[in-house]
C-alpha cells in the first residue's frame, strides 16, 4: 500500500510539473510586453554564490541584467494572463551572443522557450527586440555600478526610473522584492516598445529594500 500510495503521489507531482511546461496561447496573440530587469547582486547575495552560479562568478560584475521580455494578455486567456511555450522552435544558434545582457544561456534558452515562442518572432528577432526593449530604458545613474550597499523604499527606486526615463507613465513600472532585497523592477510596453500604463503588476509591500553593491 505504502509503494502504491508513493507511485501516486509521484504520479500527481509529475502531472503538476508538466501542466507548469504545458503550451498556452498562440504565437503572436497578446497584447503588451513586461520588460524584466533583475538586480543581479540580490540574486547572487541570496542564492547565487551557494550554487556557484556563473552569473555570480568574479569579474563578471552585472547590475541590473536582463531577465526576459514577456509577452501578456490583458485580460485572462485559458485561465492564463500570459501565454508561455507556445512552439518547440528552436533558439539561438549561438546563446553566448545574449551574456553580455543576460547572465546565463541557461536562462537564455528558457526565456527563449517560454516566452520568446509566442512573440511569433524567430529567436533572432525576439532576442533582439529584448535588447532593444531594455537598451530604451536609461537605469538612473547610481543604480549602475554602486560600490555600498543601498537601503531604499520601493517608491524610491521607482521615482528614480522615472526621473530618469521622463515621459513614462508613473504606473508603467512596477517594483518587486524577496527577502527584502530588490528583486526585479518590471516595465510594461506596446508592441512598439512604447511604455504603457500596466494592468493587474504585483508591487513589493517591503517599506525598503536592499540593494547590494556591484563586485
Amino acid at each position: 500500500m505504502r509503494l502504491f500510495i508513493c507511485l501516486g503521489l509521484l504520479s500527481l507531482f509529475c502531472l503538476s510539473a508538466a501542466d507548469r511546461n504545458a503550451p498556452i496561447g498562440e504565437p503572436g496573440k497578446f497584447d503588451y510586453y513586461l520588460l524584466t530587469l533583475s538586480w543581479s547582486p540580490a540574486y547572487c547575495a541570496s542564492t547565487g554564490d551557494g550554487r556557484n552560479d556563473p552569473q555570480c562568478a568574479p569579474g563578471r560584475q552585472f547590475s541590473f541584467v536582463l531577465h526576459g521580455l514577456w509577452p501578456q494578455y490583458t485580460r485572462s486567456t485559458n485561465g492564463s494572463m500570459w501565454p508561455q511555450f507556445c512552439t518547440t522552435e528552436p533558439g539561438l544558434r549561438d546563446p553566448k551572443t545574449m551574456l553580455d545582457i543576460m547572465p546565463s544561456t541557461g536562462l537564455i534558452r528558457h526565456e527563449w522557450s517560454k516566452h520568446g515562442t509566442c512573440t511569433g518572432l524567430g529567436a533572432e528577432g525576439y532576442f533582439a527586440t529584448a535588447r532593444k526593449a531594455m537598451q530604451s530604458i536609461k537605469i538612473p545613474p547610481r543604480f549602475v555600478a554602486p560600490k555600498e550597499y543601498l537601503n531604499l523604499s520601493p517608491a524610491q527606486v521607482k521615482k528614480e526610473f522615472l526621473q530618469a526615463n521622463p515621459g513614462m507613465p508613473e504606473n508603467s513600472i512596477a517594483i518587486a522584492c524577496s527577502s527584502n532585497f530588490l528583486s526585479e523592477v518590471r516595465i510594461c510596453m506596446d508592441r512598439n516598445l512604447k511604455t504603457i500604463p500596466c494592468a493587474g503588476q504585483r508591487e513589493c509591500r517591503a517599506p525598503s529594500v536592499r540593494m547590494p553593491p556591484v563586485r
